[in-house]
């Protein structure tokens, strides 16, 4: 991009030198269709040096609303995803299952409490009473699964659909498990690519886009949740979007 703008200027700047050169050397007679030339090419070099500038400016300000509004959609579907597996003990790879899972399911409220009892053995053994400590967990009732996570929102109907971009388009959902120590862990990934949130956008700001290494950025080609090949839930955008825990 610096390397464009500094072609540009020098361009702008040898073209003011030419105009000076044919004021002094040209025909007068010709001066005026060559003079109009020059300020028409002076005046298409300095927009193409402002629209350098100004583009990426209106990229960044259009992406960053972009993100915004989708990374609040992959929050809905991972939220709706941990209560399926703590509900279930498993994530699904379905949208429709988890729509019926929320109009459906229910937490268990519970209330853990620590108490003692009498060890028989042990109070054989010794001859007097001897206790042990125990955990009692009391179930106290249970609560929608729709009314703790959207209340009355019915949003997570639509939270398959990618609310910005191009229009139609899904976010993609995985669920399976892998195996960590010989035991089978539950995962689950659901992501949509850059390519179709800035769909719309100038073609070569979003392959740099998709080419971000950065503290502040959205590394990768998409923006996810969770992962098929590591134990996480985390997204992989950075604090300055939101939360991605």
């Amino acid at each position: 991009m610096l390397t464009f703008i500094l072609i540009v200027v020098a361009v702008i700047i040898a073209t003011i030198v030419l105009v000076k050169v044919i004021d002094k050397f040209v025909p007068n007679k010709l001066k005026p269709v060559l003079n109009i030339l020059l300020w028409i090419l002076i005046g298409y070099f300095g927009y193409q040096t402002y629209m350098s500038i100004y583009e990426p400016i209106q990229f960044n300000k259009l992406k960053n609303e972009r993100y915004v509004r989708v990374i609040e959609s992959l929050k809905d579907i991972r939220d709706s995803e941990l209560a399926h597996k703590q509900v279930t003990g498993k994530f699904t790879d379905k949208f429709e299952n988890l729509i019926k899972f929320i109009d459906t399911a229910e937490f268990t409220i519970t209330q853990r409490r620590d108490s003692s009892v009498i060890d028989k053995e042990l109070t054989r053994r010794y001859g007097v009473d001897t206790y042990m400590d125990i955990v009692i967990i009391d179930t106290l009732g249970t609560v929608s699964v729709k009314d703790s996570l959207f209340k009355n929102s019915d949003r997570y109907k639509k939270m398959m659909n990618v609310p910005v971009g191009k229009e139609g388009a899904k976010f993609e959902l995985k669920a399976g498990f892998i195996k960590q120590n010989d035991i089978n862990i539950p995962v689950f990934e659901t992501l949509v690519k850059k390519d179709v949130i800035l769909y719309d956008q100038n073609p070569d700001l979003v392959v740099q886009e998709n080419q971000v290494i950065a503290v502040d950025g959205v590394n990768g080609d998409a923006l996810k949740v969770g992962s098929m090949t590591e134990v996480k839930t985390t997204g992989n955008w950075p604090k300055n979007y939101g939360d991605n825990e």
